[in-house]
């Protein structure tokens, strides 16, 4: 009993050892029989394929379209956490962690491999013809744009909501709350978790296999190494090792910094391709690509062949869509805990955009220049990439100068790619296996960084490539319907924030809360700099004799408000009226700010050597920005708060649909029967009875 106790203090038991179990399962019997591990996993992926192909198909579809419009919509400007958060890293820090955890490892691996696979075998043009080197970078580039992206904002959106702006665990149980309530604590919730950890574990395990084929490829172009499973089983390990001091370092002090350098060394294998070789093409090439990409977009998105028997759907799209939804609880829960501060809108464009950007240069580069060498006759790239998997990359730098030099970047660089997306996934894991926790213990972070490795080796045991893409594609179908939970969970719950928008909106320009009175009051606003003891005095001398008031003028009514004091020595002060899920918050905090760039040297005290002022910011119900109300008078206070409560029944109105309208009390108090749901609606915009 101790240990249990020990043990459920610092992991979700339930979710720990059920996840646990069903991967060692899976170990186990590719260890004893990897042979017929690889049969089934075959077997799986073909009856998978056949049967919910078409599903996969459409719930990618349905995931981009519904992250770009929740952008561009008035829920865009919502802050993933409370609306005073900052984001926690750098723009250019967190588009590298979102490049070296998203897909780092892969364009690797298929930067050379896939548009050369394509132009040899394209599915609907002649091979080796300039329709086939057009359609080859056209579905190389769909493969790795947006669609991948869509599926982890999805549920990095979904995470980062839930977790930093509703207070609820950071794992994916918590996309559900709108939906079962409590009851993500239970069984339910604990089964989401586990589907999230398997398919994680599958996912991430199929990229160290890939990541690992192409180090070994590395060591063997430039060292002589041996290409086999035992070499690679060997690198698995030792880079493990790597990967496993990264995550116990931690999210800033290993992960971050190893994503810095991802994309340092990334940026600079990309501009010497570029460069070094034929760069009026390339760049001709990438514009055309690009056109080519977005012109054909809807078409590629709902393609299926239903006429024609194509196994090229099963090994590419399928395969590719399979693994990005694996990947998405690792993905998704890495890019949120990195977005806290930023808005759904930064969010959704910046996870788009970046990637993509980035995906069509690099397929171009490496993509759009092999064919071409291909079609010159420079090399035989197609033959290469038909014989190993790994290699038309070196193959292909062979030809560019400093070859050694090139060769050696690609190969750390995989190396490095491997590191990020293990302590990367094992991170996730960790925090999805300790019940949210953001900052799990490190012998729980060794084992799954460890484990990830031992699952990876076993799956190249199992049958290699193949096997690996099966895992993936057989991990991600129980989690895809798990998706189709959290995207109704996150449109239930941003429906409210979009009422929150819609109420707001409904306040005339003159009634903006804070809006300064008279040109004079914008001047003492822009000038003036107070310090602690001016906001102090505003919040005793004027806010709670403000809110005293509206207090007993409510109570007079018969109705419940209270003026919550108990945190004034922390610098807060604040106004309740009614209770329950919509009572009206109004609260007055005492917040420090640094003074404008724009104010004069002068006007920043001079005892203090960082010059800040200080500002008696409104926090709301419903969680509008906050906003300064500091030089206000008395009945000026008053008058906000009654601007925000009317504020406050227009959205709770709106957030029920029903807009039912104020009834006096006499009509109901003395009802013995159930309330009907107008009645509900009415008492939630009413203050409670006292």
């Amino acid at each position: 009993m101790k240990l249990y106790s020990q043990l459920k203090d610092h992991i979700s038991v339930p979710v720990f050892f059920g996840s646990t179990i069903a991967i060692f399962a899976v170990v186990i019997l590719g260890v004893a029989d990897p042979a017929m591990v690889g049969q089934w996993a075959e077997h799986v992926r073909g009856w998978i394929s056949n049967t919910f192909g078409w599903f996969y198909i459409l719930l990618v579809a349905i995931m981009l379209g519904l992250v770009v419009i929740l952008a561009l919509g008035p829920v865009g400007r919502v802050k993933l956490g409370p609306d005073t958060a900052e984001p926690d890293f750098s723009y250019v820090s967190w588009i590298a962690m979102l490049f070296s955890a998203g897909m780092g490892i892969g364009l690797m691996f298929f930067g050379v491999y896939e548009p050369i696979t394509h132009f040899a075998n394209p599915p609907t043009a002649e091979p080796q013809s300039v329709a086939a080197a057009r359609e080859a970078m056209e579905i190389a580039i769909f493969h790795w744009g947006v669609h991948a992206w869509g599926i982890y904002i999805l549920v990095g959106l979904a995470l980062a909501y839930f977790g930093y702006r509703r207070g609820l665990p950071l794992t994916i149980r918590s996309a559900l709350y709108p939906i079962i309530g409590d009851r993500i604590y239970g069984p339910v919730g604990h089964a989401v978790d586990i589907f999230a950890v398997i398919g994680t574990m599958f996912g991430v395990a199929t990229s160290l296999g890939l990541g690992v084929k192409q180090v070994n490829a590395g060591f063997n172009y430039l060292f002589g190494l041996p290409q086999n499973t035992g070499v690679q089983i060997g690198l698995i390990a030792i880079i493990t090792a790597f990967a496993t001091v990264s995550v116990v370092a931690g999210l800033y002090g290993g992960i971050r910094r190893i994503s810095e350098a991802n994309l340092v060394a990334a940026l600079a294998l990309l501009l010497f391709a570029l460069f070094a070789g034929p760069t009026v093409f390339l760049m001709t090439a990438s514009v055309e690509n690009l056109g080519q990409y977005m012109s054909t977009l809807v078409a590629r998105t709902f393609e299926l062949f239903a006429f024609d028997d194509k196994p090229w759907l099963d090994d590419w799209t399928l395969f590719y869509w399979a693994w990005w939804i694996a990947w998405s609880p690792f993905v998704g829960m890495f890019i949120a805990r990195i977005s806290r501060g930023r808005t759904i809108r930064e969010f959704v464009i910046g996870g788009l955009a970046w990637p993509l950007g980035f995906t069509v240069m690099w397929m171009t580069v490496f993509g759009s220049g092999a064919i071409q060498m291909q079609m010159t006759g420079a090399v035989d790239l197609a033959a290469a990439a038909a014989a190993d998997s790994a290699k038309p990359l070196f193959i292909y730098l062979e030809h560019l100068p400093f070859t050694f030099v090139s060769a050696l970047l690609a190969t750390v660089l995989s190396i490095t790619f491997f590191v990020t997306s293990s302590d990367s996934g094992s991170l996730v894991i960790d925090i999805i296996t300790a019940g949210g926790d953001d900052d799990p213990p490190k012998a729980q972070r060794i084992f799954w960084a460890v484990t990830e490795g031992v699952v990876a080796a076993v799956l190249l045991l199992a049958g290699g490539l193949g096997a690996l893409q099966a895992a993936s594609i057989a991990g991600a179908l129980p989690f895809s319907f798990v998706l189709l939970a959290v995207m109704f969970g996150l449109l239930r719950s941003l429906q409210g924030e979009y009422a929150r928008y819609m109420s707001h909106r409904t306040t005339s320009a003159a009634a903006v809360p804070g809006a300064p009175q008279s040109w004079r009051r914008r001047l003492h606003a822009l000038l003036h700099t107070p310090d602690l003891a001016d906001a102090e005095r505003f919040l005793t001398e004027t806010v709670r004799p403000a809110l005293e008031a509206v207090e007993a003028e409510v109570a007079k009514y018969g109705y419940e408000a209270q003026v919550i004091d108990a945190a004034i020595d922390d610098g807060r002060l604040a106004l309740q009226v009614g209770s329950g899920d919509h009572a009206f918050h109004y609260e007055v905090q005492i917040r420090p700010y640094r003074v404008p760039s724009f104010a004069m040297a002068e006007l920043a005290p001079r005892h203090r050597p960082a010059a800040e002022h200080y500002r008696a910011d409104v926090h709301l119900t419903e969680s509008g920005a906050p906003y300064d109300i500091l030089g206000m008078s008395r009945e000026e206070v008053i008058a906000d708060v009654l601007v925000n409560y009317e504020k406050h029944t227009n959205y709770v109105h709106l957030h029920l649909g029903e807009g039912a309208p104020l009834t006096s009390d006499a009509d109901t108090d003395d009802a013995e029967t159930e309330p009907d749901q107008d009645a509900v609606d009415d008492q939630a915009v009413r203050p409670a009875k006292a």
